[in-house]
């Protein structure tokens, strides 16, 4: 790792804000795993179990760079094929009943301004027979009944009551060994964002992993939650593409992906370093 990394696409402008310099090798060296840096063939001999990882995405519903579920879908969909064992899914606005029978892991990034009783028994199927779930930013938004949402995922939103900041965000990450090393090598992260405080939930059910200075309190931004046999992670960032292209915030959403799927960490952080056009 000799040289800072390219984004995965070219962005938009954004007129009220500017992404964050872009991130130089020493320090990513500073929190990649030694595994990270193996050949691509040394890791397709490893012997992984397959693992089916599920994107469930919405309509784009924000501004140019924002908000981008689509793209998302279709970027990471082909990164994360390129992981040795690793079969994408794609569903959207909702997974099939097959989808979810097959997948290992889902991974929510969209703003689902109806959740129903259909949606809360197909996700609670899920995590009762230990299925992994990643939330991102606008998908632990629920519209009318958050505290609905919370009891699957830890901490849930609802507008107008949920608080919310555009700019430069410091996360403040409390490690501990029962994290499981999801923030190994981060004490501090600086991104520009977008950050949601003002939850549904009882913050005392979750582990909080990093927060943010919102309204002179820090605010819970990433955490873990364990409902049933499922496992549950909740990253708040993820508003602006260039978050997603950032390499630091993708090895702690591959982290957390890797965690939620119960397979070891490093499974999917070499991904952090890789690039699209």
């Amino acid at each position: 790792m000799t040289r800072p990394t390219r984004p995965l696409s070219s962005h938009p402008a954004e007129p009220a804000h500017r992404p964050p310099p872009p991130r130089g090798a020493e320090e990513l060296r500073r929190v990649l795993t030694p595994q990270a840096a193996r050949s691509a063939a040394a890791r397709a001999a490893d012997s992984l179990p397959g693992l089916n990882v599920l994107l469930v995405a919405g309509p784009k519903d924000h501004g140019p760079g924002e908000h981008d579920y689509p793209w998302f879908q279709q970027t990471w969909s082909e990164l994360l094929s390129t992981a040795p064992g690793v079969r994408v899914l794609r569903a959207a606005p909702w997974p099939t009943a097959s989808q979810w029978q097959a997948a290992d892991l889902a991974v929510f990034y969209f703003w689902c301004h109806n959740w129903t009783h259909a949606h809360y028994a197909d996700l609670d199927r899920f995590l009762a027979r230990g299925g992994g779930l990643v939330c991102l930013h606008a998908a632990i938004i629920e519209d009318h009944h958050p505290e609905r949402l919370a009891q699957r995922i830890g901490l849930a939103g609802r507008r107008p009551t949920m608080q919310y900041r555009h700019g430069p965000i410091t996360l403040r990450f409390h490690t501990q060994p029962a994290d499981n090393g999801l923030c190994r090598g981060f004490s501090s992260l600086d991104l520009v964002d977008e950050t949601y405080w003002t939850f549904s939930g009882d913050p005392k059910r979750v582990r909080v992993l990093a927060t943010s200075n919102e309204a002179g309190q820090p605010q819970p931004q990433i955490w873990t939650y364990q409902p049933a046999a499922g496992r549950v992670y909740c990253n708040v960032l993820g508003h602006f593409r260039w978050t997603f292209d950032d390499p630091l915030f993708r090895v702690l959403l591959l982290r957390g992906m890797a965690w939620s799927a119960r397979q070891p960490l490093d499974r999917l952080e070499h991904l952090a370093l890789s690039a699209t056009s």
